[in-house]
């Protein structure tokens, strides 16, 4: 087992292990780390743990210091720097006429280099940009292209909940999530309803996929001839997240009624009401075209 600390460097950003060394760090500290891009102020969201060797990336790199006073200090220059270069990047970007949209710009905490991070159609020739912002700030230069996704979580917003977006509030990783997870939690399959600020399927669409999946597994098909406590019926209807189904029993007088039972109640056969096989051969091809124009329509919704 080896002893680490999780640093975050932004809100809601990915948690990264580092080797606390011999420092009396705990969680809520604002500590300096050695990372890729160079020295770096970062925060204290997980407080000294033991993890496997499997959980960490080598090498383990250590914790340099908590930050002092002046480091913090450093820290908010920076942001303030941030935000003036972001307005010269904006005229210089108007100024050669690029097809790009500016979303954040970030200094490392030892200012060896500025990151302006964007997002465009296709690829931009953003040669003649890097040499004016070189000689403008006098120190490395990088360009990061974004996508959608990270540009909303950078800039943030309200969801059609009312809420903050998830991204910005609390998800540190961007999950899969896919038009078949809004089909079994019988959502909606109108893009609009089911994308959030992004333009992408919402990101809440998984939090309760693994609990429809497991009700899924005991649950029959629209269709499919019970057993209920009544006699035998055909399953018209059915209420994914309280287990129920509707069915459609044929009493003892022979009269047919609605009644809802419970999953746990009935019993599931392998027969198919054949007037449904007709229905479901009728309407498959109508419900796989309109997913399809879906995907199409959101043909990168389904990756990360």
């Amino acid at each position: 087992m080896i002893k680490v600390v999780g640093v975050r460097f932004k809100k809601a950003g990915k948690i990264y292990y580092f080797d606390p060394d011999e420092l009396e760090i705990n969680k809520g500290d604002c500590v300096i780390v050695e990372t890729a891009r160079g020295i770096e102020f970062g925060h204290v969201v997980v407080g000294p743990k033991e993890v496997t060797e499997e959980e960490i990336v080598s090498p383990l790199k250590k914790v340099l210091r908590i930050a002092t006073q002046e480091d913090c200090q450093i820290h908010e220059e920076n942001k303030e720097k941030a935000k003036e270069a972001f307005i010269i990047c904006l005229e210089k970007i108007e100024e050669h006429g690029l097809q790009m949209k500016l979303v954040d710009v970030e200094y490392t905490f030892d200012n060896n280099k500025v990151i302006f991070y964007f997002t465009a159609d296709g690829r931009v020739d953003f040669r003649e940009l890097v040499k004016d912002l070189a000689a403008i700030f006098r120190t490395r230069i990088e360009l990061r292209q974004i996508g959608v996704r990270d540009e909303a979580k950078m800039i943030g917003g309200l969801g059609p909940c009312g809420k903050p977006v998830c991204c910005t509030a609390f998800l540190g990783e961007f999950e899969p999530v896919s038009i078949k997870m809004a089909k079994e939690q019988d959502l909606s399959l109108n893009p609009t309803k089911i994308s959030g600020l992004c333009g992408r399927l919402m990101c809440c669409l998984k939090y309760e996929h693994h609990v429809y999946e497991k009700i899924l597994e005991k649950m029959p098909n629209i269709g499919t001839i019970v057993i209920t406590p009544l006699g035998k019926g055909t399953v018209i209807e059915t209420y994914t997240i309280i287990e129920s189904v509707k069915v459609k029993v044929t009493l003892s007088d022979d009269t047919e009624d609605l009644v809802v039972f419970n999953i746990n109640d009935i019993e599931i056969t392998k027969e198919i009401d054949p007037e449904y096989e007709v229905l479901e051969e009728d309407c498959s091809c109508e419900i796989e075209e309109e997913i399809q124009e879906c995907c199409n329509k959101h043909r990168d919704l389904q990756g990360k």
